[in-house]
């Protein structure tokens, strides 16, 4: 265990229990490199580079959301017309899952590129990646057009979505972590989270408003325009990110020649112990939220016969509700540390997990639209404080592949919790909330575990803030 010192932090070149030493500047051996020398950072770069991470988390979400969304109640009649209605679900739902299994090789692979080339380039080719996969699934034809193809090719689309988004979060709050005092990490390590709820707010509008359309119109065209929409978001992104400077600490690293060969390798070998940490200390973040989204709009349409309108527009709520959480968590992981934040976020929803469910399950309208909202505002807590968290456990020279890894994996185990839970609903008879609510207890309890190991194995970089802001 590391000692700790009066912030929190484990005293400069303390070792952990994967053997590497807490100051971040640590090479890829897990030794001290020699003459290192101190990165300098300041508040108004921060404001801007996290700014620049908002928006590129802000268009993966949209995208995400819209395919999540998209499964629940489009593809299954578009895409996969031949299966019965339960069957067409669930591979809809396994279309959405194949997406997070892709993630880990989007992580192998922009985590090299941003550990070995730079955070900025890799933060480029992520967002452009993101937004083309998802305005192509727009213009793609459906079954009775191209008949398998169409199916074939929306898995493919998927894939390449979901190796995109692989390094879009993990180098976001990398480079949003890297630029600030450390003092104010935590402020500017949620706004990369706030693209959550915004994308949320984005996907979800643009949906409320294409369901207003009458049904032929909405299956025949309507669904579609949010996806293409997806373009000039896009370049939009594009053009904001492209005005970021590389990161201080990476420039560091570039200089005394401290990067790793192969960065994910030397996670898996040296720093094994902090990824599972990591890994468990985001499954609410990332599994919770499509439980209490994907999942929970599948059900109130499909198994209580709620207006798909009504399912929409509480997610719209809950993403306000989302924003205002991740802002004041964001502060009080700077008073208290986002390992603490996240346990305390996990164990209070493991506790309310059953009773949001029967809530949802009254069929009120107004009940489960605050059913949802308290759902989301409480996995907010964990999730405002992951890139705080996971960034400070690994070292620098390690740091994307390390939190794009743990990130990616975690949305890989979790990303088919829509499916398991509707495959559970099935074989329970098809009117119990039950497996849904089980798997989120499941989740909240693992992340706090993960949450109060990771409190102890934070690490501290060798940076100087010569401006820093409020």
């Amino acid at each position: 265990m590391n000692h700790l010192d009066e912030t929190g932090h484990p005293p400069p070149g303390a070792a952990d229990g994967t053997g590497q030493p807490s100051r971040s500047t640590a090479g890829a051996t897990g030794e001290p490199p020699s003459g290192t020398t101190t990165a300098v950072v300041t508040g108004k770069d921060a404001g801007r580079v996290a700014f620049a991470a908002f928006v590129g988390t802000t268009l993966e979400w949209y995208d995400y959301f819209l395919f999540g969304t998209a499964a629940a109640i489009v593809f299954d009649r578009l895409f996969f017309t031949s299966l019965n209605p339960a069957t067409a679900t669930l591979a809809a739902f396994a279309t959405f899952g194949v997406g997070f299994a892709a993630r880990p090789i989007g992580a192998v692979l922009f985590g090299w590129l941003g550990d070995r080339i730079g955070r900025r380039p890799a933060l480029l080719i992520t967002v452009i990646g993101i937004g083309i996969a998802t305005g192509l699934i727009g213009a793609l034809p459906g079954y009775a057009t191209i008949g398998i193809a169409a199916p074939l090719l929306l898995v493919l689309l998927r894939l390449l979505q979901g190796i995109a988004v692989g390094g879009e979060w993990g180098g976001a709050v990398t480079l949003a972590v890297e630029h600030a005092p450390p003092e104010k990490r935590g402020r500017y390590a949620v706004l990369p989270q706030v693209g959550s709820p915004v994308g949320t707010l984005m996907s979800s509008g643009a949906f409320a408003l294409v369901l207003m359309l009458p049904s032929a119109s909405f299956d025949s065209w309507g669904w579609r325009l949010p996806f293409l929409l997806a373009f000039p978001l896009t370049a939009i992104a594009f053009y904001i990110r492209r005005k970021v400077e590389e990161s201080p600490l990476f420039d560091e690293l570039l200089r005394q020649d401290q990067r790793a060969k192969v960065p994910a390798l030397e996670v898996f070998r040296k720093a094994w112990g902090r990824l599972l940490v990591a890994i468990a200390s985001a499954l609410l973040g990332v599994g919770g939220f499509y439980l209490l989204t994907t999942f929970v709009i599948s059900y109130g349409t499909g198994t209580l016969g709620l207006p798909k309108s009504l399912m929409v527009n509480a997610t719209l709520v809950a993403a306000g509700v989302e924003i205002v959480v991740i802002l004041a968590m964001g502060r009080l992981a700077e008073r208290i540390g986002p390992g603490r934040v996240t346990v305390w976020g996990g164990l209070i929803t493991a506790v309310c997990a059953f009773p949001l469910y029967w809530l949802i399950d009254t069929k009120n309208p107004a009940v489960v639209v605050l059913a949802i909202a308290l759902g989301i505002g409480l996995i907010a807590v964990t999730y405002a404080v992951s890139g705080a968290l996971l960034t400070e456990l690994f070292p620098a020279n390690l740091r994307y592949s390390g939190v794009a890894l743990a990130y990616n994996l975690a949305g890989a185990l979790t990303g088919f919790l829509p499916f398991l839970a509707t495959a559970l609903l099935d074989a329970a008879g098809g009117s119990t909330s039950w497996p849904a609510a089980l798997l989120l207890v499941i989740i909240a309890l693992l992340t706090a575990l993960g949450g109060l190991l990771g409190e102890r194995l934070r690490v501290r970089d060798d940076v100087v803030s010569t401006s820093p802001t409020e």
